[in-house]
């Protein structure tokens, strides 16, 4: 009988190196946009002088003429700037395969609870005080770990309720592991998708500047992106306090 291995991640980064991942991207990203416009406000700048000078000429001549001269500029700023922005493509695209083979790390919140804390002397304290409780007094402490944010009161719980019969349990560790580490695993998982999402955004972006235009097609397509993310509902402002907090709340082998 063949054995289904499961395939183990080569690379571990905590809530808050993902995080800090996704303000770097963020900042390459910003970085990118403040250079392309300042380009593509060069061109419009041409275009518009070169256009006021000619107003004598036929509409057509003139639009030819005008067409050339700005294609020009283009072609020059393209070549000058080409190590540039191919910088700030592959960085955000380094930052997105930093994070890929990651991403087993954090399917679920139950998998976030299971791992928060493992090995200290509390939880296997409080895993050995819960073994043999019963329906009622699980009930109690699932209650008790969701009203104080315990962590480890909260893995001991789920391990002994994953021990009984399901119709024995009158809580659902599920719900727990979502109230206790549910943020954390939506803030991560946003954050790949949007790390991902500008490293998208930076080649397409690019390429508008060098072809001059933009494709719709692909705008239509991002901001589907952009709402898969935003549909995930976590707060991903102030990354640089979030990061401190996630920090103060990570056991150090974790951070």
């Amino acid at each position: 009988m063949a054995v289904t291995k499961i395939a183990l991640a080569s690379q571990w980064k905590s809530v808050t190196d993902i995080l800090d991942c996704l303000r770097r991207a963020r900042e390459f990203r910003e970085q990118q946009i403040k250079l392309l416009d300042s380009l593509e406000k060069r061109v419009d700048l041409r275009r518009t002088e070169f256009t006021q000078s000619l107003a004598d000429l036929p509409a057509a001549a003139r639009l030819q003429l005008v067409t050339r001269v700005t294609n020009g500029l283009r072609a020059d700023l393209k070549r000058q700037t080409a190590d540039t922005r191919r910088a700030y493509i592959q960085s955000i695209n380094q930052i997105s395969a930093e994070v890929e083979p990651v991403k087993p790390h954090y399917q679920s919140a139950m998998q976030l609870l299971m791992r928060d804390n493992i090995g200290s002397e509390r939880r296997s304290r409080l895993t050995y005080q819960t073994e043999s409780s019963g329906p009622a007094e699980l009930a109690s402490l699932a209650a008790l770990s969701a009203s104080t944010k315990d962590r480890e009161l909260g893995a001991a719980v789920c391990v002994r309720a994953f021990a009984m019969a399901a119709d024995q349990r009158r809580f659902s560790p599920q719900e727990l592991a979502d109230h206790l580490t549910g943020e954390d695993y939506r803030k991560v998982n946003q954050a790949f998708l949007e790390i991902e999402r500008l490293a998208i955004e930076a080649v397409h972006a690019d390429t508008a500047f060098e072809r001059g235009q933009s494709n719709p097609g692909r705008s239509v397509r991002l901001a589907l992106r952009k709402r898969s993310e935003t549909a995930i509902g976590a707060d991903l402002d102030n990354l640089e306090g979030q990061i401190e907090q996630a920090t103060k709340g990570q056991p150090e082998a974790f951070r």
